[in-house]
């Protein structure tokens, strides 16, 4: 290896390294883009009633914190309130759980004999020792200790604060004037590669608006079958739960399964076979939304397969933590479209049998002709 390649593998190497150091940046940063992208297309639907792009940016951004005001309202106190009701009468309930309990080990050592008989015994006997009082008191002295932690999580909540903080203010920055960022982004480049790269991006744009709109029809379709659901069922706190059932559904595979723990809980101050429907009924819109919603949506939006989406949020969570995780949809949306370009067609189709050179034709771009010159695939392997 000559010196030449040498200083480009340290500077590689170089890089790799600032750039796993500031990753919850770079996530920052996404999450910024997915949330102005988002904005954005709602401020072009403004602008095309003929307002101008700054009143078109104030009610965007004024309907997206009153709908999290709204959202907030509806779903956080009213479950605090029952979760409240619920760990008031959970001794009772798990009072009344081991007396069923002992009863099914007593009906079952009648018709039994030997070592498995003596072992049921042994059984129901340490579960009449088991007091709740102890639980609770065990419990209680586990809280204290958590409590104990209590500036570490208010220094967790406060970074956290902070971070959501810094992502609204960057998500109005790159608002108020995308282009401008674009074009800044745009001048890393190598100048053979801008047109190229900025047709990408468009791409990006175009796949990650697909997903943002998908997602959000996803959410009503889960949302509305939640509601109707669990008006049947007669479950308190009907708009709350699916709401919250709605918004969690934008995580896959680990979303829903949360979703259904406050529903449960509080169908428990009824009875435990409503908390068995309510399983069941989440168990059954799932069900829909992946035989139904899902291909219906994905057909005319942005389709991921299931186990890349899995394999997405493993990767995500595991490199970027729970923001990762939260993320995990958008990032593989763009990295799909980032794979699918640049690796497979600018690289991996041309390797051994490059096109033909070929005129670029007009299209619209950010950048002037001077700036972006024509995009030559051989270029890339100079």
């Amino acid at each position: 290896m000559t010196l030449g390649t040498w200083i480009g593998f340290t500077a590689f190497l170089i890089a790799i390294y600032i750039l796993w150091r500031i990753k919850q940046a770079l996530l920052m940063i996404f999450a910024a883009v997915v949330l102005a992208t988002a904005l954005n297309r709602l401020t072009r639907q403004f602008q095309r009633l003929k307002l101008p792009r700054s009143l078109a940016v104030f009610l965007s951004i004024s309907l997206f914190f009153l709908g999290i005001t709204i959202g907030f309202l509806l779903v956080v106190p009213p479950l605090i309130n029952q979760l409240e009701q619920l760990a008031k009468q959970v001794p009772a309930g798990l009072e009344q759980g081991l007396k069923l309990l002992n009863l099914l080990i007593d009906y079952l050592r009648t018709d039994l004999n030997g070592p498995l008989r003596e072992y049921l015994s042994e059984v129901s006997r340490d579960l009449r020792q088991i007091r709740i009082e102890q639980i609770i008191q065990q419990a209680q002295a586990l809280s204290n200790q958590l409590i104990g932690g209590f500036g570490v999580v208010v220094g967790t909540t406060v970074e956290g604060l902070v971070s959501i903080l810094l992502i609204l203010v960057l998500t109005l920055m790159l608002l108020a004037d995308p282009q401008a960022y674009r074009r800044s982004s745009l001048q890393l480049i190598p100048a053979f590669y801008r047109r190229r790269m900025n047709d990408i991006l468009d791409t990006c744009e175009i796949a990650l608006g697909r997903w943002l709109i998908g997602a959000l029809l996803n959410m009503i379709g889960v949302t509305l079958l939640t509601v109707v659901g669990l008006w049947i069922l007669r479950v308190p706190l009907i708009f709350a739960n699916a709401i919250l059932a709605g918004l969690l559904n934008l995580i896959p595979n680990i979303g829903p399964a949360v979703s259904v723990i406050p529903p449960m809980a509080i169908a428990l101050l009824d009875s435990p076979w409503k908390a068995t429907l309510v399983v069941m009924l989440y168990i059954i819109i799932q069900q829909i939304e992946t035989a139904v919603i899902m291909p219906y949506l994905m057909a005319h939006q942005v389709s991921l397969l299931p186990a890349i989406t899995l394999l997405a949020q493993g990767f995500f969570l595991t490199f970027f933590g729970f923001g990762g995780l939260i993320l995990a949809l958008p990032l593989a949306v763009v990295g799909q479209v980032l794979i699918k370009e640049i690796l497979i067609r600018d690289i991996l189709d041309i390797w051994d049998n490059p096109p033909p050179l070929k005129p670029v034709t007009d299209q619209p771009s950010l950048l002037t002709s001077e700036t972006l010159p024509e995009h030559n695939p051989r270029n890339n392997h100079q």
